[in-house]
């Protein structure tokens, strides 16, 4: 079996492990997706969780964020870690959709990535997640584990790594594939002690790095 089949393959066996893949990050909006998917780098969804209600209480929209005091935004994601810069970059990012954009979350991801605290990753869970577009498969810590491990690339560079599953996968099932192998990732093959037996993909995979 080559790559491209074992990635077919896996995608499929997901599939059935994970039939209605669901984001972990509560949102309402486009907008609330980009925000608790900034807060939730080097941070745990449950925790952004319990973050994001009293920011968007307090800030529902970017017009609100932009006029919030700095050291204010701190405060209020402070628990969800790296706080300084996070706080800079949604400040940044709401001035930035509110003075480009209207005020609305972009549809492309081109001009996401543009967008202060936004890369690839993040551009393509909230295209995917809020607006069903698959421009790309999100490469997190997650995907770029199992896609070693499972030797779906030979690559440790996410743009690779993402030019690779995308190569394999059909393009409509890029979000859905994306957040099945976050979710595998999060819950059975973990970093540390990755739980195989009984693991839906053990047939398939190739163990690398275990």
């Amino acid at each position: 079996m080559d790559r491209i089949e074992r990635t077919r393959a896996v995608a499929r066996a997901l599939a059935d492990l994970y039939p209605e893949p669901r984001c972990e990050l509560d949102f309402r909006s486009p907008w609330e997706l980009l925000v608790a998917t900034i807060l939730s780098a080097q941070c745990t969804d449950a925790r952004v969780n319990q973050v994001t209600p009293e920011l968007f209480r307090r800030w529902p929209g970017p017009a609100e964020l932009a006029a919030a005091p700095i050291g204010e935004i701190e405060a209020v994601v402070r628990p969800t870690g790296f706080f300084r810069n996070k706080a800079k970059a949604l400040k940044g990012l709401a001035m930035a959709i509110l003075e480009e954009h209207g005020g609305e979350v972009p549809r492309d991801v081109d001009a996401m990535v543009k967008l202060p605290g936004v890369g690839r990753k993040t551009a393509n869970v909230v295209l995917g997640e809020a607006f069903g577009i698959a421009a790309g498969i999100a490469v997190d810590t997650h995907v770029r584990r199992l896609a070693r491990r499972l030797v779906l690339t030979e690559s440790d560079d996410p743009k690779r790594i993402e030019a690779d599953l995308e190569a394999a996968v059909p393009r409509e099932e890029w979000p859905a594939f994306s957040m099945r192998m976050v979710l595998h990732g999060r819950y059975v093959c973990t970093a540390r002690k990755p739980r195989c037996a009984g693991c839906g993909l053990e047939p398939l995979c190739l163990k690398v790095g275990v």
